[in-house]
């Protein structure tokens, strides 16, 4: 870890530590959530980075070499969309992991005031399980396309219908978790109430 990212960090918990006893939510708000984010990307080099793009590639390989749509090299990282005229392949990288909608989502939910420790670890996880569901539905959206509509159709699949799919999915998230919406609500109390009865189990 470079020693200007712990300076880093030093100075914006303590930043956060004045702007908590000074009680301005607003301002404790931004600069976490801000920090957190830069904090995370710094730290997510190369380690989740690869993390997240394997279980991206994974299950892609799952889906993709069941239904015959595509192979995969996971080792490489590249995804072979099958089709009678024209293959393609695809490089799963940075972009394509998702970590930087994952991380940008963690550090809002990490310092939104509404929420209470127990509910930002919920919907953290949560949240983390839809990006990554969302970012499989959008590369399983420009396979298809491919597959079937040939290689002509990568770049419109690829830059513009499958982000598309994915950002309205996030916007979806954001709208449920950050409105708090009575879906978000009744769906961390249902699970607390089932992990409260795993816990303490009727006797």
């Amino acid at each position: 870890m470079s020693i200007y990212l712990i300076i880093g960090i030093i100075v914006w918990l303590y930043i956060l530590s004045i702007l908590k006893r000074a009680q301005l939510s607003a301002f404790h708000f931004i600069f976490g959530s801000g920090g957190l984010f830069f904090i995370l990307i710094a730290l997510s080099n190369p380690y989740w980075v690869w993390f997240f793009t394997h279980a991206v590639i994974n299950g892609i390989k799952l889906i993709g070499t069941s239904t015959g749509l595509c192979t995969v090299m996971s080792h490489y990282g590249m995804v072979n969309i099958i089709n009678p005229t024209s293959p393609v392949n695809m490089a799963i990288d940075y972009e394509c992991s998702g970590i930087i909608e994952t991380v940008a989502y963690i550090s809002l939910v990490s310092f939104l005031p509404l929420f209470n420790r127990h509910e930002r670890v919920f919907f953290s996880i949560f949240g983390t399980l839809w990006i990554y569901l969302a970012n499989i539905i959008r590369l399983m959206t420009v396979i298809i396309t491919v597959h079937f509509g040939g290689g002509d159709l990568y770049f419109l699949a690829h830059s513009i219908i499958g982000r598309f799919i994915f950002y309205v999915l996030v916007i979806v998230l954001y709208y449920e978790v950050f409105t708090y919406s009575q879906l978000s609500h009744n769906l961390y109390y249902s699970f607390k109430a089932k992990f409260r009865h795993v816990i303490k189990p009727e006797r």
